[in-house]
């Protein structure tokens, strides 16, 4: 499996009209600005993409629209997330007849899974695949861990390529690191958009940053800048795009980002009820971040 990772890749938003639809145009939109500012893949129906709200044939139908209008530009991650194994590997062969590049794959929600569980769940899911697959280790919003001794025994699958790490503990991203340096094939990318220049340091090969969406220069600039040696710069372009990370908590998740990206001209909606939107005065706060980043007047 020669498929890598790498750079910043946006979980890219949802957009919804104002009966809740999916938003094709403005969908589109997003997508060639994204790209056009430098982000190095995108991954729709992840959790920023409100992945929870769809039927699998609107799931099929935007992930059609995402291969359609990326054009191959950068690779497209696709989301497939479901309780049991069977439902995953529905998703999964719907993101391949989608021709999509690779599949990003959670642990199963609401159940608490043991790690032979785990790992029985995620060899299975890559058996009935020729997609690369990225594991998706969320604990924050799932209350299940893959542990690191299990992720090193997933990245001798061969399909199996990555994993992302959102709990936000930079010592279990060190020791996914740790365990699995060394295999050429397998990556770990950041999903905890304040450390993503922390893991390039350690070996990581790139994040899947929520933020990007919203400041997605400003993120490309910490992978690019490293590659290129500039660690001042790359550094320099963490310490500003920490904030809007660390504004996301005013409000449930994605909504912070939605409102971030109405503030920058893009018609994006709101998330689905029961998301409410941000207070006035979070508002106000989301806007000083902005403007004090530089992305608003």
């Amino acid at each position: 499996m020669k498929f890598k990772p790498y750079g910043v890749i946006p979980p890219i938003i949802t957009p919804f009209t104002a009966e809740g639809k999916f938003n094709e145009p403005v969908f589109r939109k997003m997508i060639n600005y994204l790209i056009e500012e430098g982000v190095h893949g995108l991954f729709p129906l992840g959790t920023t993409g409100e992945f929870y709200a769809f039927t699998n044939e609107e799931a099929k139908y935007i992930l059609k629209v995402s291969v359609e209008e990326t054009a191959g530009r950068v690779p497209v991650y696709a989301g497939a997330n479901h309780i049991t194994t069977r439902g995953v590997i529905e998703l999964v062969h719907i993101a391949e007849e989608a021709g999509v590049d690779a599949v990003s794959v959670l642990t199963p929600m609401f159940i608490s899974q043991t790690q032979a569980e785990i790992y029985e769940y995620f060899k299975t899911i890559a058996a009935n695949t020729s997609l690369p697959v990225i594991i998706y280790n969320n604990k924050p919003k799932t209350n299940v861990t893959v542990e690191p001794s299990t992720i090193a025994k997933l990245a001798e699958i061969d399909n199996i390529v990555g994993v992302k790490d959102s709990t936000g503990d930079f010592t279990n991203t060190e020791e996914y690191l740790r365990l699995t340096r060394g295999n050429d094939n397998f990556s770990v990318l950041l999903g905890r958009d304040t450390l993503i220049y922390a893991g390039l340091c350690h070996g990581a090969t790139g994040a899947i940053a929520s933020t990007a969406n919203v400041a997605p220069r400003i993120a490309a600039d910490i992978y690019n800048k490293f590659m290129a040696g500039d660690l001042d710069g790359a550094l320099e372009a963490q310490f500003k795009l920490a904030p809007l990370r660390i504004a996301t908590n005013m409000g449930t998740f994605p909504q912070v980002i939605k409102e971030g990206l109405v503030l920058r001209g893009f018609e994006v909606g709101k998330c689905l009820d029961p998301i409410a939107e941000l207070l006035p005065g979070e508002k106000d706060k989301l806007k000083q971040v902005l403007k004090e980043m530089g992305l608003i007047e």
